[in-house]
């Protein structure tokens, strides 16, 4: 820069001003193999948990049958890796720490892997950042042991192991003192190794898993172990998904089990009842991969969209099985997402699946509930001795029960003689009932008494049936749900079933009824179109067109009609009627941020069904109604042949099942 000089003080001048000079032409140089595997330790070891994967995803591939991992500090100071794979001789140790060196491919063919690794880049990638030693041993070799530090390779030596292999890294990030900034706690990295051991364990029913914490020294403390399952594919699965996620869950899950088009979806998946707050109980995998794909995940939101409200999740645990050449593993270092040839065919597999298998379920809810409601219920507290209260009295006869219930409710006495006087009675006692189910036939009038006899014993004409009558068995209590026996508070139908009873909210049962009656007939008779007196218009940019009239026909199953119009405009002909008067394109900006977020649109069809989801809660029975006993019957028959009756509309449970054993225990009875 030129400077002008006035009055003694110096100033840039604008006007005139130096060319910079050309900076020197940059020069190509071949990064050594030490920054090369450090390079890409960066992107296959994000942290402590990544190097587990990759080690025991080496031991699964070495067709282990136990893999114990040991770790301290996080996985920061210590990852210990023994398995009983086949092992290596000491000639591959050091082929296997070269970059790019696998058994599993000979790199002919990267559409067809049949194993978890492929890339040969893990165990050059850990010996670059941290110290790695291997000590391996394969049938007819001698065992041998080798190390490597910051990426400088020993000698191979001799060493002592039965059989298989022990990998231990120490000091991860020992090399690149940047990446340690960036771990979380020890505790954080404990339970994302944890979490990465179980969805592994998944995987693989057959395998045996231990995780054994060894901060601090000594033997430590075993936090995982899984021992190895054998028998039939689905008997070992839920046993390993009820050891892994939790028995509640395995208690609670469909199995799934469906092919299309050479691609199989098996797996267990959980009642909508049975939903969780976040979506931490969904583990997909492929070709017994753990994968976390944005599809499949959305493909699994969408199959559970009419049975779950937002803020809900489904619980699953799902495998895609498919020929390799189908699906493209190699898309991420970590390998954790997947790329389907045809991947329109794995989402609608997924959907009609679960679907299907939610259908087949009927009415059923989750236990949980039950178990739930159980435990809002609290026992008696012991006694001041400290000592559980004992209850020794058997049950009565049926005369003393009679005789009883007859001393007890006077007001309307239970007829001992047609000329016995009544007692005085308590008839503020009766109001506590919505409604009681009786007969007109009592057991408690005794044999032989006429119709006139029954209606003097029963000064108010209506005979009030007596408990000792619910204990005698009907053909309906050998339902799913019973009997009716009583409505309590306006809302809640009491059933007797063989084993138990039921609590059913009324509202919640038949909005869900009225609801599946409407879809039916909604997906018999189309979904009507209202045509718009002047079409909307509607300018998009070239890529979001073609987009979206790809799909037109799918939306004109739901109302909405659209065709091209000139350019990159589209006319916005109809729209569904039952929507009424809606911004079209607001809706067609939406429909294109979902396309091109799951690349399948629900949009329509959501709106559509929650307008049938108010329908359906305005035109149900109201909380409050008082029911006949016919009418409760009959709701809960049509419950039973109703798919998905089990659960309301937002996925809350329509009723509650208690078995007659835990009522009992609750009372000290067992």
């Amino acid at each position: 820069m030129v400077h002008a000089k006035y009055s003694g003080m110096t100033f840039p001048d604008p006007q005139i001003s130096e060319i910079p000079p050309r900076p020197a032409r940059p020069v190509i140089r071949q990064l050594d193999d030490s920054a090369i595997n450090r390079i890409a330790a960066g992107e296959v070891v994000e942290r402590p948990a990544s190097a587990v994967k990759e080690l025991v995803e080496n031991a699964i591939d070495a067709g282990a049958s136990r893999i114990t991992v040991e770790i301290a500090d996080g996985g920061k100071t210590l990852i210990r890796v023994t398995d009983n794979g086949c092992g290596m001789s000491p000639s591959d140790l050091p082929l296997a720490l070269s970059r790019h060196a696998t058994s599993k491919i000979d790199g002919s063919d990267l559409l067809n892997i049949h194993t978890f690794g492929f890339r040969g880049e893990a165990l050059p990638s850990l010996g670059a950042v941290g110290r790695l030693t291997i000590t391996s041993r394969a049938e007819g070799h001698d065992a041998a042991q080798i190390r490597v530090a910051g990426g400088v390779m020993e000698p191979v030596k001799p060493a002592a192991l039965r059989q298989g292999s022990i990998v231990e890294l120490r000091d991860l990030f020992f090399a690149t003192p940047a990446r340690l900034k960036f771990m979380r706690s020890d505790r954080a990295e404990t339970q994302a190794i944890s979490d990465t051991v179980k969805r592994l364990a998944m995987a693989e029913p057959s395998v045996g898993f231990t995780l054994r914490d060894v901060s601090g020294g000594g033997e430590g403390r075993v936090s995982f172990r899984a021992d190895p399952l054998s028998g039939d594919l689905f008997d070992a699965l839920h046993g390993r998904l009820a050891h892994v996620i939790g028995r509640e869950f395995a208690e609670n899950a469909l199995k799934i089990d469906a092919t299309r088009d050479d691609i199989r979806l098996y797996g267990y998946a959980a009642l909508p009842t049975y939903s969780r707050g976040a979506a931490v109980t969904q583990f997909l995998f492929v070709n017994t991969r753990p994968v976390k794909d944005k599809m499949l995940t959305g493909a699994l939101r969408a199959a559970y969209m009419d049975f779950l409200s937002r803020d809900r999740h489904p619980a699953a645990a799902l495998f895609l099985d498919c020929d390799p050449t189908l699906v493209d593993v190699n898309v991420h270092p970590a390998k954790s997402e997947v790329r389907f040839r045809d991947p329109g065919v794995a989402r609608g597999l997924i959907v009609s699946a679960l679907r299907h298998g939610l259908a087949e379920a009927g009415h059923r809810a989750s236990s949980t509930v039950a178990g739930a409601t159980l435990g809002a219920m609290r026992p008696e507290q012991p006694t001041a001795t400290g000592a559980p209260r004992v209850y020794q009295m058997d049950r009565p006869s049926l005369g003393a029960r009679t005789a009883s219930y007859a001393a007890q409710s006077p007001d309307q006495p239970w007829p001992q003689a047609v000329d016995a006087p009544p007692s005085p009675g308590f008839a503020e006692l009766r109001g506590a009932y919505s409604g009681q189910l009786v007969e007109e036939h009592s057991p408690a009038a005794g044999p032989g008494l006429s119709a006139p006899d029954q209606a003097s014993a029963y000064p108010s004409g209506h005979p009030v049936e007596p408990p000792t009558a619910y204990t005698t068995a009907h053909p309906t209590e050998d339902l799913p749900l019973g009997a009716a026996r009583g409505q309590v508070h306006e809302n809640y139908i009491i059933a007797q079933t063989r084993d138990g009873m039921v609590i059913v909210d009324q509202h919640a049962a038949h909005e869900r009824l009225v609801y599946e009656k409407l879809k039916g007939q909604m997906a018999q008779n189309g979904v009507a179109a209202q045509a718009l007196l002047i079409p909307e218009i509607v300018e998009l940019s070239e890529s979001d067109c073609a987009r979206l009239l790809e799909v037109a026909g799918d939306l004109a199953k739901f109302g909405l009609g659209l065709e091209a119009f000139g350019g990159n405009a589209v006319a916005v002909r109809e729209t569904p009627a039952i929507l009424g008067e809606v911004n079209a394109e607001a809706m067609i900006r939406d429909i294109l941020d979902e396309l091109a977020d799951q690349g399948e649109s629900q949009l329509v069809q959501a709106r559509l069904e929650a307008i049938l989801s108010r329908v359906a809660c305005h035109g149900s029975i109201r909380s409050g109604r008082r029911m006949r006993g016919e009418e409760m019957n009959a709701l809960l028959r049509e419950m039973e042949a109703t798919p998905h009756s089990g659960q309301c509309n937002h996925g809350r449970p329509t009723y509650v099942e208690l078995k007659l054993s835990d009522i009992e225990r609750l009372f000290g009875r067992s």
